[in-house]
């Protein structure tokens, strides 16, 4: 049956998973943690689904954007995009932030995270999906955003331990470490609206930014050798 299966990547933080879904929504998942070494760890798990004769019944590819490792990201983005290629079907990129136990019920939550360098970012996810991009803030900023969630009675969550944020020690308990997995990125897919996928699907897929990616110029034709 062709397009029957979904696979799933989901690589934007050090413990990576991969899922495929079969017709009859019956999962099967596998895992693999690296730091620094997605890019020689996620071949053997990904052969492994794509064993046999099920790869041609893969009708779509799903993909995690992040924000998370920058790497990670688009060693995972990479892969999905090479196997869509291969299969002639179509790759997707979903937020990763959908993918964790606070959003799976739909309800208003929060996402923090560090973005080096003395910054941090905040993003909303309600009704299964991003109220908006991911925005950008200082220590300060912070811990004002994570007290008026507090107060409105919002869930709080991160990648990351809640430790690593400089915030009050009654702001930094409320904080929950969740992490992505593929088979949550599957649900977050499956529960959002129809418009919502309608625009992943036709985005490009790349990582969800905090900044606008820096591009380097290409040198002027005179300053090449010949």
């Amino acid at each position: 049956m062709p397009g029957a299966f979904s696979l799933v990547l989901e690589t934007s933080t050090s413990q990576a998973s991969i899922t495929l879904v079969g017709p009859d929504g019956v999962l099967t998942q596998r895992g693999f943690s690296s730091d620094r070494n997605h890019n020689a760890m996620l071949f053997a798990p990904l052969e492994e689904l794509l064993h046999g004769d099920t790869r041609r019944h893969i009708g779509l590819v799903l993909v995690g954007s992040g924000p998370g490792s920058y790497s990670g990201t688009r060693v995972g983005i990479a892969a999905a995009q090479g196997v869509a290629i291969a299969l002639a079907c179509p790759a997707v990129a979903v937020p990763s932030i959908l993918a964790v136990p606070s959003a799976q019920n739909g309800a208003s939550c929060l996402a923090i995270g560090d973005a080096r360098r003395g910054g941090f970012w905040s993003a909303r996810v309600e009704n299964f999906r991003l109220a908006g991009e991911p925005a950008l803030c200082d220590a300060e900023g912070l811990a004002v955003i994570v007290s008026q969630a507090s107060a409105a009675g919002i869930e709080v969550f991160s990648f990351e331990n809640a430790g690593r944020f400089p915030l009050p020690d009654e702001l930094s308990v409320i904080v929950r470490q969740e992490i992505p997995d593929a088979t949550r990125l599957w649900q977050a897919w499956a529960r959002t609206d129809a418009m919502t996928r309608r625009q992943w699907s036709a985005a490009i897929p790349q990582p969800l930014y905090l900044k606008p990616p820096h591009i380097t110029q290409a040198k002027p034709a005179c300053w090449m050798r010949p």
